[in-house]
């Protein structure tokens, strides 16, 4: 199962191998935030859940865990994150105890796979920017509603094509991308109720995040030259995945409610 899982980590981090997973807290190490955003986040769970010391959120493949330190800062609510990136969750615990988050913020390395069969009833699953790490689309609702309450919620960061639009036109490959039309069937299907959606706002500085990937891949590079390879496709990726976004794409961010 590990294996399986670190390929999906690979990919839905836009990585074309499993032998990059290593370098990637170096790679990333200039950015907290790994494609989701916070605030969207906050202001969806402010809104529409009746916020208390009992609520209890949790944040699957959480990354550097920017999303669940800022929402344990914002509204002073329990989050729980794991992701299976050791250094990741060991930064993540850092920014808690600097930020005086940490008796809320509850992370642990761990497979998000396991973790979806294991962990139960929360008041809201939030999954950012994964891409497919629990399978396609129907595959990481299904499992996503496993760790809800009834009328539980999802949040969802993903994106999707324009209605007669295909995979074809874009340039990041590693994830097959739905229309908007093809993501509400789907959530009908899965028994999940759109309650709100944020679509990216326009005018985030790709190019700085792509500079700084940039600039660790060539430090690596001259560490480690018989990998030039995949360090340059990593960072080329990342370019490419910013450029759909900024072209083809819609980014969106989904609150759901499970009946």
């Amino acid at each position: 199962m590990k294996n399986k899982t670190e390929e999906k980590l690979a990919l839905s981090l836009t990585a074309e191998t499993t032998e990059l997973l290593p370098f990637l807290p170096y790679l990333l190490q200039d950015l907290w935030e790994l494609g989701s955003n916070p605030n969207d986040m906050i202001k969806l769970i402010e809104k529409h859940l009746p916020i208390s010391e009992d609520i209890r959120i949790l944040d699957l493949a959480c990354g550097k865990g920017a999303v669940s330190v800022k929402i344990s800062q914002r509204l002073n609510v329990n989050v729980y994150g794991f992701d299976l990136i050791p250094e990741f969750i060991e930064y993540a615990s850092k920014k808690a105890r600097e930020l005086n988050v940490d008796s809320l913020c509850h992370f642990m390395t761990a497979d998000v796979n396991e973790i979806v069969n294991k962990e139960k009833n929360y008041d809201c699953v939030i999954f950012g920017a994964a891409g497919n790490i629990l399978g396609d689309q129907r595959e990481t609702l299904t499992k996503l509603i496993k760790t809800i309450k009834p009328k539980g919620y999802i949040i969802i960061d993903d994106a999707y094509l324009p209605e007669c639009s295909g995979n074809e036109e874009i340039k990041y490959k590693n994830y097959e991308f739905l229309t908007r039309e093809q993501w509400m069937c789907l959530f009908a299907d899965s028994g999940l109720e759109l309650v709100e959606e944020i679509p990216d706002v326009e005018g985030y500085d790709f190019d700085s995040d792509n500079k700084a990937i940039t600039m660790r891949a060539n430090e690596l590079i001259a560490q480690y030259p018989e990998k030039r390879a995949i360090f340059e496709r990593y960072a080329n990726s990342q370019i490419n995945e910013c450029e759909d976004l900024k072209n083809t794409l819609t980014a969106i961010t989904w609150m759901l409610r499970s009946h």
